[in-house]
């Protein structure tokens, strides 16, 4: 399915606008705080999470000066099956977003049956030479784009870590901690790790088959990796309740030292993604933030593959068709892998979304993609 309509209601910079928009690429420009990414934000907000920004619901609505909090907001896309996908806040500063799809109040998991955004933005650019958790929550993200069970291990898995922490920090305070609770957590979080840990790695071989399948692509290829106990574990075969009574042990053995660090130093959560440039035989994490940018960029085409039913290769069984959303992704690239990211994304017959300032930057779209000049809150079809 693809999109057909955007219509925003007191969203960031937007009190009120529609775009019309056709089945394939979309190129938005226009100059810097003029709202282009707003309009990126809107769309990856129908999936479950936070959306690109990864704000919380209370930021996103609009502010007139002198207002305290933002304004209740609304996005709402048409598809071109006629469903209509929404989500907002009912009131102003609501921490917590309300989904509805055709006007009922569904659960946000179910809009991973309409759509799927992947996206990429300038804060990837240094993705491999960022914080740790910042990699992994880039991958967790691409791994529940097609599992969407993972998004409900890593939840369950998160929540049982904040409740074991704050035990441990109770008892640091002078107080014992519940051994027999302590156990029960370690346990949810064993069950809830492994499945994590598994998911990752038939993630991580579903996306390096399919960056493998592409060499000819003018982007570095990268090979992927996992560094991580539980992953090694499901990597070299074991099962899941093997898995989950490693995960466990640790955590028990962790526990004083958790407790005086004041935060958890084992477990699944501190996995990290690794990737070596493969031409250079170098970490990632050593190149440019050129060089980072296009490994990110082959990674997020790898994941399109993965999921698109077009591209004929691991396909999603009844799964919605990826939308692309990239922000200022042809600023830092070269002529020829710019225009070599064009034919990929005409190729994969994919709708996607692009900002940049310049309309030059996508020259070589012109006649293949629906481009939008976006100024002052304003979209204009040109």
């Amino acid at each position: 399915m693809s999109l057909t309509s955007l219509t925003l209601t007191d969203f960031r910079s937007y009190a009120g606008a529609r775009l019309e928009m056709t089945s394939g690429p979309v190129v938005l420009h226009g100059p810097n705080g003029a709202g282009k990414t707003n309009l990126l934000e809107a769309i990856s907000l129908l999936t479950p999470g936070k959306g690109l920004r990864s704000a919380a619901a209370a930021e996103m609505g609009r502010r007139e000066p002198g207002e305290a909090t933002g304004r209740a907001w609304a996005v709402m896309v048409e598809l071109d099956d006629e469903t209509r996908l929404g989500t907002g806040v009912q009131t102003a500063g609501a921490a917590r977003r309300i989904v509805r799809i055709d006007g009922e109040t569904a659960q946000p998991g179910r809009l991973l049956d309409y759509l799927r955004p992947v996206w990429a933005t300038p804060e990837q650019d240094r993705l491999f030479s960022d914080a740790r958790a910042d990699r992994l929550k880039f991958f967790d993200r691409l791994v529940f784009a097609a599992d969407p069970d993972h998004a409900a291990s890593v939840s369950i898995y998160e929540k049982a870590l904040r409740e074991r922490l704050r035990l441990l920090n109770d008892a640091q305070d002078g107080r014992e901690a519940d051994p027999v609770w302590l156990d029960a957590l370690e346990l949810r979080l064993g069950e809830a790790g492994a499945r994590a840990a598994i998911a990752r790695v038939a993630a991580l071989h579903a996306l390096q088959a399919a960056i493998d399948s592409r060499s000819d692509r003018p982007f570095p290829q990268a090979d992927l990796g996992l560094d991580g106990p539980a992953e090694q574990m499901a990597e070299a075969g074991a099962e899941e309740d093997e898995i989950a009574a490693a995960i466990r042990e640790g955590l028990a053995k962790a526990r004083a030292r958790d407790g005086a660090a004041g935060r958890s130093l084992f477990g699944p959560h501190r996995t990290d993604l690794t990737a070596l440039h493969r031409e250079k035989q170098r970490p990632a994490a050593e190149g440019s933030s050129g060089e980072q940018k296009a490994l990110v960029l082959n990674l997020i085409l790898a994941q399109i593959t993965r999921l698109s039913d077009h591209a004929g290769t691991v396909a999603v069984a009844g799964a919605a068709r990826p939308v692309l959303l990239l922000d200022e992704a042809p600023a830092h690239l070269d002529e020829r892998r710019r225009a070599a990211l064009f034919d990929e994304i005409v190729a994969l017959d994919l709708q996607a979304f692009m900002t940049g300032t310049e309309r030059d930057l996508f020259a070589g779209l012109e006649g293949r993609a629906q481009f939008v000049r976006v100024a002052e809150g304003t979209l204009e079809t040109d």
